[in-house]
């Protein structure tokens, strides 16, 4: 099964996409991880990732495409995968499907409001990259390996509403590009009440 999920940045698709990893045995591939794992290396790409994910905007297209056709070549996504963070503009929703034919693309729709709270409050470990709720983990302290937590310079609200104002222009453009068949999902509620509908929903079309 081979799926897109979009969504603002904050509105649940990375929690969304590990249960449907989960439950359907498929890989979620986040083109986040991705950038961080480039942005550790010593390299003029990877200083230019690190500055633009830095201030919040995107990666250009041709080398967030190339990344993404690479990782989808691996053994692991043979029976599909789940895309959490690609295609965030047209232009990439087109190049995907030159390389690679998607079953579904599911819509997590959430409150600008709520994401600005939520993601200010987040909190990542910079050596699992465990990520937790400041509600939950007061301590700050990683309760997988022990290490003190940090605030990504993408969780900063200032960030925050740059990233959304990024979505609006380049992303939201990718609804009206999928149009029917898009399966949409509100994450205000519980992690589990928004993956219900979806567990179903995949359930039905994977028979």
């Amino acid at each position: 099964m081979k799926i897109v999920l979009l969504g603002a940045p904050g509105s649940g698709k990375g929690t969304l996409a590990k249960k449907i990893s989960r439950d359907f045995g498929v890989p979620q591939i986040s083109t986040g991880d991705l950038f961080r794992a480039i942005v550790k290396e010593d390299s003029p790409l990877a200083n230019k990732v690190k500055e633009i994910m830095a201030s919040g905007g995107l990666v250009p297209d041709e080398v967030t495409i190339e990344l993404v056709k690479e990782r989808l070549q691996k053994e692991d996504c043979k029976r599909g995968y789940i895309l959490d963070g690609f295609p965030r503009t047209v232009n990439q929703a087109k190049a995907l499907e030159k390389f690679s034919k998607i079953d579904t693309v599911i819509l997590v729709e959430l409150a600008s409001e709520i994401i600005i709270e939520r993601l200010s409050s987040r909190r990542t470990c910079p050596n699992c990259n465990e990520i937790y709720s400041l509600e939950d983990n007061k301590e700050e302290i990683c309760k997988k390996c022990n290490t003190h937590l940090i605030q990504r310079d993408d969780d900063k609200p200032e960030t925050i509403k740059h990233r959304l104002e990024v979505y609006e222009n380049n992303t939201a453009p990718l609804i009206n590009f999928y149009g029917e068949r898009l399966f949409k999902v509100s994450s205000a509620g519980s992690p589990e009440e928004t993956y219900q509908p979806v567990k179903t929903f995949l359930e039905k079309l994977e028979a």
